[in-house]
């Protein structure tokens, strides 16, 4: 058994087989990514039935990278690189917290992640009128919107 799918090398804990088979598949994901750029993949965590033990597992073993994506459009939403670049751990919450979708992504960038082109095209359009505006007092804080 590989270093990856054995954190119980006494074989101790029982497992139900779901954790091994996503990580299988996260590697043929991973796979796919690697001959093909513009390839992206998931895998919804939400249709699975993991206990909390084997969602630690998973956890534990596709590791913490050093990226961490946070989205402040609703509720908690972050996107966490793992140990495998290409793979992210992608949890969107709603303004209650509750979780409405978690995910293993494996893409260069999480699709959530790019900025959209019209954003971005207003965001020119506001910068460009923001330089023309007059100056504000230094210190002056101001929210800007999204976009």
């Amino acid at each position: 058994m590989s270093a990856l799918l054995s954190n119980d090398p006494a074989g101790t804990v029982p497992t139900s087989g779901v954790v091994e088979a996503m990580l299988r598949e996260t590697a043929r994901l991973l796979a796919a990514l690697a001959a093909d750029a513009d390839f992206v993949g998931a895998i919804d965590l939400r249709s699975l039935s993991l206990d909390e033990s084997e969602y630690a597992r998973l956890r534990a073993q596709l590791g913490r990278g050093e990226v961490l994506v946070t989205i402040g459009s609703a509720g908690a939403s972050q996107i966490t690189e793992t140990g495998y670049a290409g793979v992210w751990w992608m949890r969107l919450a709603g303004d209650d917290e509750r979780v409405l979708l978690e995910q293993i992504v494996v893409a260069r960038v999480p699709p959530l992640v790019p900025a959209h082109t019209a954003d971005v095209a207003a965001a020119a359009r506001r910068m460009e009128s923001d330089l023309r505006a007059p100056a504000l007092p230094a210190g002056t804080l101001v929210e800007a919107p999204h976009g």
